[in-house]
């Protein structure tokens, strides 16, 4: 808009604002401005259960999948899970002090991602990226099919509807998460703490009638069906140590999630970092001690926690449903761990466009709705297609996140190792943080490495141990993955660069519009096209297809009757075809244009009066525009004539 010669104006206004339906507001909540972001961030209280929950919920079902795999050995081998269970809470420290440094390090959050881009390059960062959206999906399946298997060890009975309840339970989650990260906290915060001091009140009774002497074994304990008898070799403990590292799922939630917290974000994370693994492993050890002190069975009727906290709390009382609903809660809880870092992730990696940038929107709750609802709908499929089996999921899970953390680690040993070469007045600026010089660079890097080493070995032995049960299809989706982030990055680059404006010549002006508009029959909403058309050009031509003699005819008299100053052009087509031959013609006519001369075309289309009656129309605008678009240096415009 120019202003007396004066340079171009950029004018602000106001956008109306069109309030959602009744229905809309109440199932989501009413829509948050932009500038309300910053008040969505969570406390430590809150952020545990927003981003812990998926590690506190892992050891439900963390014991089990150690004793299955012992359980191969005979009963004998039970009393490998205290050793076994120790390690995996060495490894746990380990990855949380290698996470409360990268929570330092990189305060805009990101986790793995961030830190491998940063440090190790793109290629490193997508298998990054690759192995923690699938973690997260995983996360949602495996959580809700465990939550499932703890309602049916309460009501067998109901065992045939577990996929049903599996889905509708990832919906739940998905509306909850859609109403916003503060207020999906907020709801979430109740059955986290629920499951919280029902636990420790199981582990402190358990103790205390083990210290007593009154604990006992459990009563009525699944069948121990042994196929084949096999040798305890480190391999079967290899396996069971692999398996029992479900339990360390869900530490790096928070490392990705550091903008959710309050200022301080860093600090606050951090203690809630240290807050979540020091309850974890003490959770981990005791329900580990305390199965294996009652005799508990792992079994696909009823878990391994159902038969401690029954054999704790003398039956199926009250204070056992209450644990068992507790521990259901959580489970199907942890999703909501997935369903806040899984959108946040594919954000960023749809920011450096190698995911669509659709991923990139905030919904009316400021939440990113795209990821969200695609998470839902991903792990919806894997709960169907696995029938809500925590055990068929199992082997599909952790191998991803191990490759996340080694990674990680690797990474923030080589950014400690770059500060290391600073000058104490010296910083670096990347794109996911700023380096400074830091005197113990040393102990840190080495702290990183060997965490990375460690978790480098874990990732090796699940690969080896659950290969021939599903970690093969991981160690196939992984880099297929990767290689569809690649195709969507090199689509993203080759656009801009024909977008771009850098070094572009003067192409001429359009000086001349040809007009071609498609008749498929001669009524108001034609001659309301028509009227359009006269007003970009006066070189018209109008085009039918004559598929029908009769029907021709009757266009042919009533073009004479009411249009005089447009040629009609009737292209015959006996075997009936429509797009091709009109797209053909307009194909000729593009290539027959000068320069500066533009080809338009007016496509005629009535809307009807209820979005029902279009399933009673060809809809041959909607094909023809989809027809004509790829056609270099045709312009199409659509006319609709509303009908009242």
């Amino acid at each position: 808009m120019k202003n007396g010669g004066s340079d171009p104006k950029i004018i602000h206004r106001a956008g109306e604002y069109h309030s959602p339906s009744p229905v809309i507001s109440w199932l989501f909540g009413k829509p948050l401005p932009t500038a309300d972001a910053a008040h969505q961030a969570v406390g430590k209280l809150v952020g545990l259960a927003v981003f812990a929950s998926d590690a506190l919920s892992s050891t439900a079902y963390a014991t089990q999948e150690i004793l299955i795999i012992l359980a191969v050995a005979g009963l004998g081998a039970f009393g490998y899970i205290i050793p076994i269970s120790i390690a995996i809470v060495v490894l746990l420290a380990i990855v949380t002090i290698s996470y409360e440094q990268t929570i330092h390090a990189y305060p805009s959050g990101g986790g793995a991602y961030i830190v491998a881009r940063d440090n190790l390059g793109t290629l490193s960062a997508q298998i990054a990226g690759a192995a923690l959206l699938t973690d997260y999906i995983l996360t949602v399946a495996v959580s809700v099919s465990a939550g499932v298997a703890q309602v049916i060890s309460a009501f067998p009975n109901i065992s045939p509807y577990r996929v049903g309840l599996g889905v509708g339970a990832v919906i739940l989650i998905m509306v909850i998460n859609l109403r916003g990260v503060r207020e999906s906290g907020a709801i979430l915060s109740i059955p986290t703490y629920f499951f919280l001091g029902m636990i420790f009140l199981t582990v402190i009774v358990g103790f205390y009638k083990l210290t007593s002497g009154s604990l006992g074994s459990v009563e009525n304990p699944p069948q121990l069906d042994l196929v084949v008898f096999h040798p305890i070799t480190w391999f079967l403990l290899l396996r069971a140590f692999s398996g029992g590292t479900a339990a360390l799922t869900g530490v790096e939630a928070i490392s990705n999630g550091v903008p959710a917290f309050k200022e301080p974000k860093s600090r606050n994370a951090g203690i809630t970092l240290i807050w979540m693994a020091v309850i974890l492993g003490i959770i981990f050890l005791s329900i580990s001690f305390l199965s294996v002190q009652v005799g508990a069975i792992p079994s696909e009727t009823e878990t391994v926690i159902s038969q401690l906290v029954r054999t704790v709390f003398s039956g199926s009382n009250a204070l056992y449903l209450a644990v068992i609903s507790a521990t259901t809660l959580i489970l199907f809880m942890a999703a909501n761990t997935s369903f806040a870092d899984f959108p946040r992730l594919s954000a960023l990696l749809a920011i450096d466009r190698f995911l669509p940038r659709q991923f990139t929107f905030r919904g009316s709750r400021l939440v990113f709705s795209w990821g969200i609802v695609f998470l839902a709908f991903v792990a919806s499929a894997l709960i169907v297609i696995f029938k809500a089996s925590v055990t068929g999921l199992i082997p599909l899970y952790a191998i991803g996140v191990f490759l996340s953390f080694t990674l990680s680690q690797t990474g923030m040993g080589i950014r400690w190792y770059k500060c290391g070469r600073l000058k104490p007045d010296e910083e670096l600026i990347e794109k996911g943080s700023i380096l400074h010089f830091d005197t113990k660079w040393r102990i840190k890097m080495l702290v990183n490495l060997f965490g990375a080493c460690a978790t480098a070995v874990v990732t090796l032995i699940f690969a080896i141990t659950k290969f021939t049960e599903g970690a093969w299809l991981i160690l196939i989706l992984t880099p297929s993955l990767v290689a569809l982030f690649y195709a969507i990055h090199r689509h993203y680059i080759e656009l801009a660069g024909k977008l771009s404006l850098n070094h572009i010549e003067a192409k001429p002006r359009l000086s001349k519009q040809r007009v071609i508009i498609m008749i498929s029959g001669v009524h108001q909403g034609t001659l309301a096209a028509l009227n359009f058309a006269r007003s970009l050009s006066k070189e018209i031509t109008a085009v039918h297809i004559a598929t029908d003699l009769e029907q021709t005819e009757k266009i042919t008299q009533k073009w004479e009757r009411w249009v005089h100053d447009i040629p009609l052009v009737i292209i015959d087509s006996p075997y009936r075809q429509l797009l091709h031959p009109l797209v053909t013609y307009i194909e000729n006519a593009a290539l027959e244009s000068k320069p500066g001369e533009a080809i338009t075309v007016v496509v005629p289309e009535f809307i009807p009066q209820r979005w029902w009656h279009n399933f009673l129309h060809m809809q041959t605008a909607t094909w023809l525009r989809q027809a004509l678009k790829h056609i270099d240096g045709v312009i199409v415009i659509d006319v609709p004539y509303q009908l009242d």
